[in-house]
């Protein structure tokens, strides 16, 4: 889009035509602080005071507890709540001077209700008003997984099925009886998402979820088999040997590897209903499951909101190199660093501003075709972490 174009021109907002005064007053903070007291989710000892990793998940309107042996597992009809805390070198700090800063991801299953992602973004503000405001909100969807997200979990796993909703009913893959199951394992391709990013993704058992590119495991209960495409890079051999030790903790069954490259590999090629394809004059494609964001050929942009002249005015501020000093601590602004959205609020931006940013962030994405598969954070002056400071100067 040409840079005249869309919200790249300056526009004009009247705020007060959008029944939004209260947000982001201090009746606003202390109605949403006051619920996040009452809520058992955060108040476990530990929630705003030590460094982890917590994940929840959305159950019947309820916040509830993810177990720590299945962090990095998620089902596509469900919403989760993730939170990190970790201490990090203060910037601008003295010597060794730290703060604890944190992100809230609600990652959003291709297949959950609106009900289970309305409540999973409702209580991520929540959670934040508890941490008094200091956290940075990530909205993560399955379909477009942010590096950031993908380094939290190096093993990475989406199942389908989901947890019983308040209007839907969808069974787990753990209540339902034993079908077929076909792993798809693929590498993470952006270089900050970290070298040993790989993901694995449930997909539709059939000889047309192959390709040639990653490696397969399908899991047909008595037997386990193991099909690794004449393209796959050792990494992917290598997360696959995790997941079937993973599968076979819990059963003892036979597990067999094959390569595309072998003729015996048109087994699992027939009980995937290929019969009469030749694994060896065949090109196995499919499109995976998961979007990439493609940064290669977008330029960081940075765009200011401000009211400052009397009106709110939304523009762009500066293109490519962009630095800590492009940012004015009495307005917020938007950053498209290629790889995500990041909105930046200064601790002197003015009511309207900080009450607008979801609505200017809403019509950017919608606006700007290839933005719209990248997840969008939001970020308070001075509770910064690495993943937004990584974004702005990478």
């Amino acid at each position: 889009m040409p840079p005249h174009e869309g919200l790249v021109h300056p526009k004009e907002y009247d705020w007060r035509d959008s029944n939004v005064e209260l947000i982001n007053s201090s009746v606003d903070h202390n109605v949403k602080y006051q619920s996040a007291t009452t809520e058992p989710a955060w108040n476990n000892g530990f929630i705003g005071s030590d460094s982890g990793l917590y994940v929840w998940r959305i159950e019947d309107f309820e916040v509830i507890p993810w177990p720590k042996d299945k962090y990095g597992q998620f089902h596509e009809g469900d919403s989760y709540i993730i939170l990190v805390s970790e201490k990090i070198k203060k910037r601008g700090g003295g010597d060794g001077e730290e703060v604890l800063v944190h992100d809230i991801y609600f990652w959003l299953g291709s297949h959950t209700t609106q009900d289970e992602a309305g409540t999973a973004a409702y209580k991520t503000v929540e959670l934040d008003e508890f941490l008094h405001g200091a956290a940075t909100q990530h909205r993560e969807l399955q379909s477009s997984p942010s590096a950031s997200f993908s380094r939290l979990f190096p093993r990475l796993k989406i199942l389908r099925g989901g947890v019983r909703s308040g209007f839907t009913h969808v069974e787990t893959n753990e209540e339902a009886p034993h079908i077929d199951t076909l792993l798809r394992i693929f590498k993470h391709p952006s270089p900050s998402a970290g070298r040993d990013a790989i993901l694995v993704h449930e997909v539709e058992p059939t000889w047309k979820s192959l390709d040639e590119g990653d490696v397969f495991v399908l899991d047909r209960g008595d037997k386990i088999w193991v099909w690794q495409g004449k393209k796959c890079s050792p990494m992917e051999k290598a997360k696959a040997a995790q997941v079937v030790n993973d599968l076979t903790l819990a059963k003892h069954v036979d597990v067999e590897v094959l390569s595309q490259a072998e003729t015996k590999s048109k087994v699992i090629i027939d009980y995937l209903g290929g019969e009469g394809i030749n694994p060896l004059e065949t090109t196995f494609t499919a499109e995976r499951p998961i979007a990439f964001a493609d940064s290669t050929n977008r330029e960081k942009k940075l765009f200011r909101l401000s009211d400052a002249n009397g009106q709110l005015s939304f523009g762009l501020v500066k293109e490519g190199n962009i630095g800590e000093n492009d940012f004015d601590g009495n307005d917020v602004f938007l950053l498209d660093s290629g790889n995500g959205i990041w909105v930046w609020e200064g601790k002197g931006a003015s009511k309207a501003e900080k009450a607008m940013w979801i609505k200017v962030s809403q019509q950017y994405v919608a606006q700007h075709e290839d933005a719209a598969s990248l997840s969008v954070a939001k970020v308070r002056e001075g509770n910064e972490g690495r993943s937004f400071w990584t974004a702005v100067e990478a």
